[in-house]
């Protein structure tokens, strides 16, 4: 009971310090967490979903957090492996509707953009992370097997089949990929 008292009180000593770092960051990051997470599950609500609850689990732990000295890793790790759960668990509270609410996509390259979604949309949840983490985002191949907890050679396999389903899906369209 003392050490639960403790946790308390340093957590208040420090509460104002942390939740000040924490609002910065998720501030900062939210955006570029919501890119990640649309584009990995295809779903805006669900990408939502999955920030909010990748924010929540970072600010339980955001003193533990801030002390790894990569915030925006562990971000990305919390989400790949929240959104991959939940692939694995298959379970989804959402109610569907007779009809859908009409998104509309704005800039000149809205087609190619709501393509190659639809595209992204029907890879497998791991290989889609993989190619999202390695072209949307940037990352190396070391740091999405980090991300993920894999291999780097199970980064490249599930890359390399990614970007073949993607061309087999986009079909004449699949000259996106390399531009």
């Amino acid at each position: 009971m003392v050490g639960a008292a403790e946790s308390r009180e340093t957590l208040v000593a420090d509460d104002g310090a942390d939740v000040d770092d924490f609002r910065e960051f998720a501030s900062a990051r939210a955006g570029q967490l919501f890119r990640i997470a649309y584009l990995i599950s295809g779903d805006w609500h669900e990408a939502e979903d999955l920030v909010q609850t990748t924010l929540a689990k970072l600010f339980v732990a955001w003193h533990r957090v801030k002390r790894t000295g990569n915030p925006d890793a562990y971000a990305r790790k919390v989400l790949t492996n929240t959104y991959l759960s939940q692939r694995r668990l298959k379970r989804s509270t959402e109610t569907p509707v007779a009809e859908p609410r009409e998104l509309t996509a704005t800039g000149e390259d809205s087609d190619l953009r709501l393509t190659l979604v639809a595209a992204l949309r029907k890879l497998p949840p791991r290989s889609r992370a993989v190619v999202v983490l390695r072209y949307v985002d940037d990352h190396s191949i070391d740091s999405v097997a980090q991300a993920l907890g894999i291999s780097p050679g199970a980064v490249k396999s599930l890359n390399s089949r990614g970007l073949g389903q993607l061309r087999e899906l986009l079909g004449s369209d699949a000259h996106i990929l390399r531009s």
